[in-house]
């Protein structure tokens, strides 16, 4: 069985891209290995959170992955603050980390370029502590996006030095879990890429009905096609992309029909996409709320996971602790 660690950002709600990508293959994959998620609150410091956006963006993720299926007694769901081995092991791997290898990060190079009054020591050393958050369990697969690839290649990197400071074969060298033609991906509303928060074209699970239907209707499209069986350009294979994917197959053939004989209207295509979304979400957003005013049960979530976390990574710097020579008197 694997040991398989996936972060979850602490900053932003969840939008389809996140159900229908990698979360429903993280419900399924915690009853078939050893999962661990965890929300990256650490990691949100980088860009200096109030504490009320903070402890609320906290409570909001962790009420919308276990409504989305995340079972907090199947798998180890916990939050990153909660587990104090964690920082120590990102402090002790700070110790064998250079700086020369951390500035040629790209995403530091590129945060940089984007926020030069923000260049602070987090951001500098954020490689080491998402290895710390791997490591801190032996995690031998994590998911990954393409963005975070060289951040997993410096984890290997981290954990092969320290087996070969030291003399040992105690820490696997993870590799990125590749869901392969199982990761459906889901574009945004503004005709190009992916969804996503940053680039403001997505629709949140907890969006309510007029907030989905304004969202939709103001998706980009064009004039429509010329003559019949014209390819569809990007923007549009991308409402088609979002519609294969919520509605039905005879919904999805109707409306790609109408395009291929050059009589698809978009208004009347994006009103059905919107109640059709609406239709899939809204029993999400119903668990969301039911799950967040229900302050008892996401304590007992937050302090289970804390509970099995640390027993893994207690267990981890017990060794590690051994290993580079800390003894007690």
């Amino acid at each position: 069985m694997d040991i398989v660690l996936s972060g979850i950002r602490s900053t932003g709600k969840l939008h389809l891209g996140n159900y229908f990508g990698a979360l429903q293959n993280f419900v399924k994959m915690q009853h078939e290995n050893q999962c661990y998620f965890f929300i990256a609150d650490y990691h949100s410091l980088t860009t200096h959170p109030t504490p009320e956006d903070l402890h609320g963006n906290v409570k909001q993720v962790l009420a919308e992955y276990i409504a989305c299926g995340l079972d907090p007694e199947a798998s180890t769901l916990y939050i990153q603050s909660d587990v104090p081995e964690i920082p120590e092991l990102y402090l002790l791997l700070n110790m064998n980390a250079y700086k020369g290898e951390l500035e040629r990060c790209t995403s530091f190079k590129e945060k940089i370029r984007k926020h030069p009054d923000n260049v602070n020591a987090g951001l500098l050393t954020y490689p080491t502590l998402m290895a710390a958050d791997i490591l801190i369990h032996k995690a031998n697969k994590v998911p990954v996006g393409k963005d975070q690839e060289q951040h997993l290649e410096m984890t290997r990197t981290f954990a092969n030095r320290f087996n070969r400071l030291y003399n040992v074969d105690y820490f696997p060298e993870p590799v990125a879990y590749n869901f392969g033609k199982e990761l459906v991906k889901i574009p945004g509303l503004d005709g190009s890429g992916k969804m996503g928060k940053s680039e403001g074209n997505a629709i949140y699970l907890s969006d309510d009905a007029e907030t989905i239907r304004k969202k939709v209707m103001k998706a980009v499209s064009d004039a429509g096609p010329t003559q019949p069986n014209q390819e569809k350009p990007e923007a549009i294979q991308n409402l088609f992309t979002i519609m294969k994917v919520v509605s039905s197959p005879d919904t999805y053939q109707f409306f790609d029909d109408k395009y291929t004989a050059c009589e698809i209207r978009y208004g009347d295509m994006k009103k059905q996409l919107a109640e059709d979304i609406i239709n899939v979400t809204s029993p999400m957003r119903e668990r969301i709320e039911a799950i967040l005013s229900d302050d008892d049960y996401l304590r007992k979530v937050a302090k289970l996971g804390a509970e099995k976390a640390r027993a893994s990574a207690s267990q981890t710097i017990k060794d590690v602790r051994r290993i580079i020579g800390f003894r007690e008197f």
